[in-house]
């Protein structure tokens, strides 16, 4: 009875939640989704559950986690939560000035993603491209969908069939840094292909 006490608590525990409100730099862009669905049941009327006595249980859900690593110069990011990993490049490590060709650099870091693609086992990737807000809304949109085009092509060189991808060009949508500084430009102005994490 101790031990099955103990790992009710221990699951109850895991499954009680705190809201915590933070400003939120940005929103995740559309199709970018975590699953916070609770794994197990917890019975709130069990009598091993001890709760203050008039308490009631929060509805169960599981926090996403997210870990963040990027590079000392930010010029990559790693970003893995429960579900998905996302890598997201600077444009400048990707591309010349305006333009959406791939530099010689920007073959080996496409490369490793495509390595950690095939290590996920992941078979749906989605490749989204972003700009800053200096110029037209038009053009930052025209050339963020150009160049999340030229990455995915050349995922698709590294990875071979049977992966679908979804392409978006945000434009200046969904900016993860200030854009009033050249610094948060620099960052907002960046290709980031994400996929699920695999089993």
């Amino acid at each position: 009875m101790t031990a099955s006490r103990t790992a009710l608590t221990a699951a109850a525990a895991l499954l009680l939640t705190v809201a915590l409100t933070a400003p939120a730099a940005h929103a995740d862009p559309p199709g970018v989704t975590e699953d916070t669905t609770a794994p197990v049941r917890i019975d709130p009327t069990n009598p091993n559950l001890r709760m203050v006595q008039g308490a009631t249980l929060a509805p169960p859900k599981v926090l996403n986690i997210k870990s963040i690593v990027e590079t000392d110069d930010g010029s990559e990011r790693r970003q893995d939560t429960n579900d998905n990993i996302t890598f997201a490049l600077q444009a400048e490590v990707l591309f010349g000035k305006d333009s959406a060709d791939l530099s010689t650099d920007a073959l080996a870091r496409i490369s490793a993603i495509a390595d950690e693609v095939r290590k996920q086992h992941a078979t749906h990737l989605r490749v989204f491209g972003f700009t800053d807000n200096l110029g037209s809304a038009a053009h930052g949109l025209v050339l963020s969908k150009q160049r999340a085009n030229a990455v995915q092509q050349e995922l698709a060189v590294d990875l071979g069939s049977g992966i679908t991808f979804e392409i978006r060009g945000y434009g200046e949508q969904y900016p993860i840094a200030d854009n009033s500084t050249e610094a948060g430009r620099r960052k907002n102005r960046r290709v980031e292909v994400s996929f699920p994490r695999g089993g």
